[in-house]
């Protein structure tokens, strides 16, 4: 089966022939049918792979940090063959697919071979098959195309911070960056009853908002933003902020605290700096609140790995429950997706599809890759140097 990957060495992107993964007690196996690639995320990585070493210890200063405890520790030499050896190394990319289960363990429970699930987490990559762990997987309706469901992730990422606002019918809500996620926000905070208004930089994501049905959408330029919001609200300001841009600016939390009403609420889905400016939120007393990924059990490895679940009566939401949650407003018409869907390129050419969110990456917002699902997928290779091939698989998890 093929696989995409980079060289963390220098950004190199190909597709890599690797065996069928393995199925633990309780994963699902599922070959794909589209893989989502997420712009922001992957386009970041893959530059940050493509760039110079100088300029990969800028943008990875915690690694440095660790490169030079362990040189203090094991040696210089040593830690240099162990960080070369990662660089040399292939890395997976993806985090969002849907497909049909193959396979599936002895503890996976309402699961059958045939099913069309939804697939999330660092196991769900850009691969012919995925092996991914039973609480990271969501079933799929029957109304609902698998391109649809490969957007799971992403979705449950906007309901998380839509759950983390925690608005009621008829309140009003800013979304600040109208890329993919924050489209996604828009539609989930519709369905709930909440006046949703949108914030971005460029004059295409606000045109694209506009046509799936968001009247009110402005440029961060437009001088009088202030005034429009104040007009919207009654004059007291909005509700809640949700922040789904990704910058190094402070300018999405200065403005959140700017527009908000006494008592409101600011979220952050985003990478965003927070080094923002105070007056705002204490004369308002607002609430500055982290939305994390997908939801409750993200980076618990006790979830995600090891299926542990918690009780619905103590965590109602989970990164599953938003996963399932988001594709049931799918299959029940109302959340759109074929506005977002940019483009659908076949996985053998996935490679392009990089080539393509780097140099453009302000008119795309769905880019999925679809993978052909008639395809006799070889399970086995052939290895000829299995020292090499040990530390070639074991990067992608094999």
């Amino acid at each position: 089966m093929e696989q995409l990957v980079q060289q963390l060495k220098d950004g190199r992107m190909e597709l890599l022939e690797v065996p069928y993964p393995v199925v633990g007690p309780n994963q699902v196996l599922v070959r794909n049918h589209y893989s989502l690639i997420s712009i922001g995320t992957e386009r970041n990585t893959v530059k940050d792979a493509r760039a110079g070493y100088l300029a990969k210890a800028r943008s990875r200063q915690d690694e440095v940090k660790k490169v030079v405890k362990a040189a203090k520790t094991y040696g210089i030499k040593n830690t240099y063959d162990m960080v070369m050896n990662k660089l040399e190394s292939p890395s997976s990319l993806g985090y969002s697919c849907a497909g049909e289960v193959i396979a599936f363990g002895q503890q996976v429970k309402g699961i059958e071979v045939g099913d069309i699930v939804a697939c999330g987490g660092a196991s769900a990559v850009h691969a012919e098959v995925v092996s991914v762990p039973m609480n990271l997987i969501a079933k799929v309706g029957h109304k609902t195309l698998a391109e649809h469901a490969a957007f799971t992730t992403v979705g449950a990422i906007a309901m998380q911070g839509v759950r983390q606002a925690d608005l009621k019918i008829g309140e009003s809500c800013v979304i600040i960056g109208l890329g993919l996620l924050g489209l996604l926000t828009a539609q989930l905070l519709h369905a709930s009853g909440v006046k949703v208004i949108g914030i971005d930089l460029e004059q295409s994501k606000i045109d694209l908002a506009k046509s799936i049905g968001f009247e009110h959408c402005y440029l961060r330029s437009d001088e009088a933003i202030e005034q429009k919001i104040l007009r919207l609200t009654d004059g007291h300001g909005v509700d809640a902020s949700i922040i789904t841009a990704g910058t190094s600016s402070t300018d999405p939390v200065n403005f959140a605290g700017q527009i908000a009403r006494h008592k409101g609420k600011v979220v952050i889905v985003g990478n965003v700096s927070t080094d923002f400016k105070r007056k705002a939120f204490y004369r308002k007393e607002l609430d500055l609140v982290m939305s994390c990924s997908y939801g409750p059990g993200r980076y618990d490895k006790e979830y995600e790995e090891r299926g542990l679940d918690y009780p619905i009566g103590y965590v109602r939401w989970t990164e599953q429950r938003n996963m399932q949650a988001f594709l049931n407003l799918i299959d029940e018409g109302r959340i759109h997706l074929d506005p977002l869907v940019t483009t659908i390129i076949d996985f053998d050419k996935a490679t392009s599809a990089y080539d393509m969110i780097m140099e453009n990456p302000q008119h795309l917002t769905g880019v999925l890759l679809k993978y052909d699902s008639q395809k006799e997928i070889n399970k086995n290779i052939k290895i000829r140097d299995a020292r090499y091939a040990d530390a070639r698989f074991q990067a992608l998890g094999g």
